[in-house]
């Protein structure tokens, strides 16, 4: 007779089922990566945009969001004073997630007033 054996068959299977849960694993893990990074570059972008603003400079909020097109993605903006004499520090930070889970900041100097 010709033919495998069931004991072969079985592990035949739970080999072929272990590397299809690695595979599956693997895809999915690498799927919240790419997420998490379009957010993340998303968010730098804007960011960079809002301190480049000419009119950001005049405005009086010290926070906000990027509503219309993301109102999920919030800033908030800080003037401290720098090591660097006649200027100022200006840190945006910007949250997004649940509950402001993620956050980055970016830091502009600018001259005193």
């Amino acid at each position: 007779m010709r033919g495998f054996t069931l004991l072969e068959v079985m592990i035949a299977l739970a080999i072929a089922a272990g590397v299809l849960l690695t595979v599956i694993a693997s895809v999915n893990y690498h799927l919240s990566i790419i997420g998490r990074d379009r957010e993340e570059t998303t968010a730098v972008l804007l960011g960079r945009a809002k301190l480049e603003d000419p009119d950001f400079v005049n405005q009086t909020e010290d926070k906000g969001d990027f509503a219309p097109d993301h109102p999920e993605i919030r800033w908030q903006v800080e003037i401290l004073p720098a090591d660097i004499p006649l200027l100022n520090r200006k840190r945006l930070t910007v949250t997004w997630g649940d509950e402001d889970r993620y956050k980055l900041s970016l830091v502009q100097y600018v001259p005193k007033q």
